[in-house]
């Protein structure tokens, strides 16, 4: 064993036992069983990285029914919701693991099901696996521990290579997933990519098609939530992989955006998306509909464009279009209804500020502004920050200040206000009792009547309210 492998070794144990002291009790249950357990994959490749999480992944040679026996024993809690595919998870403590029993496993040519078949050796096992930095093995069950790396795994990682046990065509062959795990790691991991295996998703970008919607759309939320989506996401656009399960993206490449003067509205997509995370602390740190409303604002652009006379490129209502689109495309990966509808809306607000001028906006139209984003504000402050990507200094930061205008206008109003509870006067209730009606649309109208003023004119007190009530309603009748 080489002084590298060694160390890595050492480092994965030290990790473990520090993180995780209860796992080592758990391989010697597995051992009093008869049976091997090992640290296998993403774990055993954090572990040597020095960053162990607290979900971590053990294989055996033991079955299912076999680790379930154990684990109940070890465990707090345990369910068997992969014994299918021969998994038992278990929670101990702040650690969750899977134990999962050796396997091979591999996606038939038109079947999103995979077909698993529980394999003999854990060298079997490792074989498997996407790539050679997560086929890396600590075997527990042996003393001193034994560290399993057939495939090079180790090299890899100090190069920050990503790279297939065996060829990347068996690999995305076996589990198309794969291609989109690679742009996953190298978001997260900031590592390159091997040639070769970008080669195979070239050419097998199509066998995507099997996967079903949801977890492609798992797979690409991780690579968006990464700390550098903009690796994973370039990787899959160039592959052309991109194009199969959101074609909107490589699409604007295609596009100049005279208005940023950037080489083309996926470059300043980009742009955005990496400034809209630059600022993700107003939210509590990472958020997923900003990231993606930040990916999605500017889909509508390549169905907007019309060249102007004399010179020039516009994009009118693209924001309309884009908004649409998005709610289509999300629905198409199975998003969350509320992610849909939040990530739809800003994408049709990210446009509201640039009407704002030098601060020309009346109070009723900054009222507008902040009933119309409810409670996606914060969402669009920042995402409106990030969509200036001007190389022009002047210009961005005469951009900055007028937003920090209308921010502190908001914040004004709303201290005077409630702005974000903004209602009428005078409820359903009250306004049936004024004009002695029953329960009908008409309630609404009048609802809507007194918001419009409120809107407009700020609050009007229950008095007023009344008066401006029965004008309408004479006027009406």
């Amino acid at each position: 064993m080489n002084t590298s492998v060694n160390a890595a070794t050492q480092l994965a144990i030290d990790t473990l036992i520090e993180r995780a002291p209860e796992s080592t009790k758990l391989a010697a249950a597995f051992k009093a069983a008869g049976f091997k357990l090992a640290l296998v994959g993403g774990p055993v490749r954090d572990a040597i990285l020095g960053r162990l999480g607290n979900d971590l992944d053990f294989t055996t040679d033991a079955k299912p029914a076999e680790s379930k026996k154990i684990l109940e024993v070890w465990a707090d809690s345990v369910w068997e919701i992969g014994a299918e595919f021969g998994t038992i998870a278990a929670r101990k403590g702040e650690i969750e693991v899977e134990v999962t029993t050796y396997r091979s496993e591999s996606y038939d040519l038109n079947s999103r099901k995979p077909d698993v078949q529980f394999g003999e050796s854990i060298e079997g096992d490792l074989k498997r696996r996407d790539f050679t930095i997560n086929a890396m093995a600590l075997e527990l069950t042996t003393t001193p521990p034994t560290f399993l790396d057939l495939f090079g795994g180790i090299t890899d990682l100090q190069s920050k290579l990503i790279k297939t046990p065996g060829t990347a065509e068996d690999s995305f062959s076996d589990d198309p997933l794969r291609m989109m795990r690679a742009a996953r790691f190298m978001s997260q991991l900031n590592f390159n990519v091997d040639p070769s295996v970008i080669a195979a998703i070239k050419k097998m970008a199509d066998r995507l098609s099997i996967i079903s919607a949801e977890r492609i759309r798992d797979e690409f939320i991780k690579t968006l939530m990464s700390p550098n989506p903009r690796l994973g996401i370039t990787l899959l656009v160039e592959t052309g992989l991109a194009d199969k399960f959101l074609p909107e993206i490589p699409k604007l490449k295609l596009e100049i955006d005279e208005h940023h003067h950037h080489k083309d509205v996926y470059e300043h997509t980009l742009t955005v998306l990496e400034q809209a995370m630059a600022l993700e602390d107003r939210l509590a740190g990472p958020n997923l509909t900003l990231r993606l409303a930040a990916l999605m604002h500017d889909i509508g652009k390549p169905k907007t464009k019309e060249l102007i006379p004399g010179g020039g490129v516009s994009f009118h209502h693209h924001e309309v279009v884009g908004s649409r689109m998005t709610k289509e495309r999300l629905r198409t990966l199975r998003f969350d209804n509320n992610v849909i509808k939040d990530v739809a809306q800003l994408v049709f607000l990210h446009l509201r500020f640039h009407g704002y001028g030098s601060g020309e906006w009346t109070d009723s139209a900054v009222r507008r502004y902040v009933r119309d984003a409810e409670d996606l504000l914060i969402h669009l402050h920042l995402l409106t920050r990030a969509d200036c990507t001007t190389r022009n200094k002047k210009k961005a930061d005469l951009l900055a200040r007028t937003y920090d205008q209308l921010e502190d206008r908001i914040v004004a109003l709303m201290a005077q206000e409630e702005l974000n509870k903004i209602r009428p006067d005078l409820d359903g209730v009250e306004i049936m009792k004024i004009l002695d009606i029953k329960p009908s649309p008409v309630v609404g109208q009048a609802y809507n009547h007194l918001l419009e003023l409120r809107l407009e004119h700020g609050p009007l007190g229950v008095e007023k309210a009344t008066a401006e009530l029965l004008t309408w309603w004479r006027a009406r009748n």
